[in-house]
């Protein structure tokens, strides 16, 4: 009789980790009442100019920025702001970048920083665009305690903006997994 009650209270006790688990889980992915699952309001490619309303971006100029949130505010879509400037995530498996392949490189979509290079991309299966490795000229790490959770923050080195999370289950060469935000990021594809 002991034995089974205490069975029952390690399974309530599984079910009850599980639990808290799943809704820490879920309240990542929805702390904003934006639909992050929509792609962005704007397809962004170097060939169509929409950032011609934002004087920060730049494909060449690596001069850091110290812009205040609400003058990105004002310049950002409320996707991209969201996620960027206010770290929130993409729901898994929706991001326009997560089952992509074309050859060419990828930028900050707030300021135009470069961050990969096609090649370093991988399929993760995690939901979200993976790479192995990061232009080191490009990003910068931040300790994140978020969720209940000890992760490292990938931010864009040049206006600081919030790109995904790196962690160490990546493949060779490096074993890291650079897993970003679709919305964070935009793609120039290489001239042919």
């Amino acid at each position: 009789m002991e034995s089974s009650n205490g069975f029952r209270n390690f399974t309530q006790m599984k079910n009850l980790v599980f639990l808290i688990l799943m809704t820490l889980f879920l309240q990542q992915c929805v702390q904003k009442k934006i639909d992050l699952t929509k792609q962005p309001t704007q397809q962004i490619t170097m060939e169509d100019n929409t950032h011609t309303n934002n004087p920060y971006y730049s494909r060449t100029d690596r001069t850091k920025l110290n812009v205040s949130n609400e003058e990105w505010k004002k310049i950002l879509s409320p996707e991209v702001y969201a996620i960027a400037r206010e770290a929130n995530t993409e729901y898994p498996f929706t991001g326009k970048y997560n089952e992509f392949d074309e050859v060419g490189e990828y930028y900050c979509a707030v300021c135009g920083n470069h961050l990969f290079r096609s090649s370093s991309k991988f399929a993760s299966t995690c939901g979200w665009p993976s790479f192995f490795e990061a232009d080191k000229e490009g990003v910068i790490y931040k300790r994140d305690q978020s969720h209940g959770m000890e992760r490292i923050e990938v931010l864009c080195k040049r206006c600081e903006s919030h790109l995904g999370h790196v962690f160490n289950d990546g493949p060779p060469p490096t074993g890291t997994r650079y897993c970003m935000n679709s919305v964070s990021l935009d793609f120039q594809r290489d001239k042919k």
